[in-house]
């Protein structure tokens, strides 16, 4: 490597080797220059202007949208830089609902966390925030555009990644929003409840679907009998939202969590996995052998089966006919359970724990209940379970293990690794 093969970053040498941008190299050198629109899986936005760097001979430019070249001569904290960062984000704020305090995202917004770091105490700017109506049609997704910034992550996500663009930018100047086409709602438009927007935006502009209180009056409705079915990811990722080793399994605690909070019986989703494996599998030799809709497709996505259904119609022949394992459970529990906990199906609740928000959409459909009675009740992310964890007072940590109740207690591998491949 040559000289040549180098920039300099606030007097430090730091090698090029093949970053996409200036920020990488920056960030590559150990300095974590602020952003707020960039995300390194999504094309270059440059609109929040937080990257901002001085380049020797060029002037001030964003470093997300700059190419690195050998020589070039970078500094990234200059007081005029620090200046604009600040007033940056002021203006952010200027025009954002300010509840922090009662958003979903409270403790992990991004712009929250821009304000906290950059030392900004007060905003020098008058509100122009104007309240607008939020957006609670979705069964998975609340889109609530007074605490959107513009920063376009979501938009960007949604036609890179998803390929479906349910979402884009409307207007001009101070009237431009994040929308769905038309002006419509959400669950008017060809969104598959993915929830990767919710994912990817970093404020509470776009966020899962809370049915926390729906859950917490069930369990306090002492006629209902309250059952839990855990999804195989969720063992594993509970555990890295207590700040456990990543990768530790956490079904045990989990079990014991949800015992105290009141959940009469705990269950494993990989047990209806186990029973999807052998019905798909029966379903496939059975079209083996007449030699017809093949190939056979199978996912537990509700998502990739709603973009089946919106996109590729000619192929939903082709999918498998079997529920998710979700779906299956529940059905299974409504069916069975009833007798076992001698309760009146009605006053049966099935909570289901998914790490997913489609989940949520895939319970709400009218075909997955009987008599008008849903066979999965609620739904409930990983993260909706933490923060009932968090409010019951529990030290999850140290729980002390409890098993999983039977018989849906009991699983295999080929269950579990539904996980994994998303399917069979």
């Amino acid at each position: 490597m040559t000289k040549t093969d180098f920039l300099t970053v606030d007097g430090r040498d730091v090698p090029i080797e093949g970053e996409r941008n200036l920020l990488e190299v920056i960030r590559k050198a150990g300095i974590d220059i602020p952003t707020f629109c960039y995300h390194s899986d999504l094309s270059v936005y440059g609109a929040c202007r937080l990257c901002l760097v001085d380049v020797e001979g060029r002037g001030i430019v964003a470093s997300c949208s700059t190419i690195p070249a050998p020589g070039m001569v970078v500094k990234t904290k200059t007081e005029e830089i620090r200046e604009i960062r600040k007033i940056s984000v002021e203006l952010l704020l200027a025009n954002h609902d300010q509840s922090c305090p009662t958003c979903p995202k409270s403790a992990s917004c991004q712009l929250q966390d821009l304000a906290r770091r950059l030392g900004i105490e007060k905003v020098r700017f008058k509100s122009t925030h104007k309240p607008k109506e939020v957006d609670r049609t979705s069964p998975s997704i609340v889109h609530d555009p007074n605490k959107c910034a513009l920063c376009g992550d979501c938009v960007r996500a949604c036609h890179e990644i998803q390929g479906i663009g349910a979402i884009d930018f409307a207007g001009r100047g101070s009237g431009s929003a994040v929308v769905p086409a038309f002006g419509k709602n959400l669950n008017q438009v060809e969104c598959v409840y993915c929830g990767l927007c919710s994912s990817v935006c970093p404020t509470g502009a776009l966020t899962p679907k809370s049915e926390v209180d729906d859950v917490w009056k069930a369990l306090d409705n002492p006629k209902k009998k309250v059952v839990a079915q855990i999804a195989p990811a969720v063992r594993v990722a509970l555990g890295e939202h207590f700040g456990m080793e990543p990768g530790t399994i956490t079904t045990g605690q989990i079990a014991a969590a949800l015992k105290i909070m009141g959940f009469n019986q705990v269950y494993d989703t990989s047990f209806a996995a186990d029973l999807t494996v052998i019905e798909e599998a029966t379903e496939f030799l059975q079209r083996k052998t007449k030699g017809e809709k093949l190939p056979q497709f199978t996912s537990c996505c509700p998502s990739w089966v709603k973009f089946a259904e919106q996109y590729y119609p000619e192929l939903l022949q082709n999918i498998s006919s079997c529920r998710s394992p979700q779906q299956m459970f529940g059905s299974l529990a409504k069916d069975m359970l009833p007798e076992k906990l001698e309760v009146d199906v009605r006053d049966l609740v099935i909570v289901s724990i998914m790490p997913c928000t489609a989940k949520k959409f895939e319970a709400k459909q009218a075909k997955f209940q009987a008599n008008g009675i849903p066979d999965v009740d609620h739904v409930i992310t990983t993260q909706e379970l933490g923060r009932m964890i968090e409010e019951s007072g529990l030290s999850f940590k140290q729980l002390e293990p409890e098993s999983l109740d039977m018989p849906f207690g009991f699983k295999t591998g080929a269950g579990v690794i539904f996980g994994a491949s998303g399917g069979v």
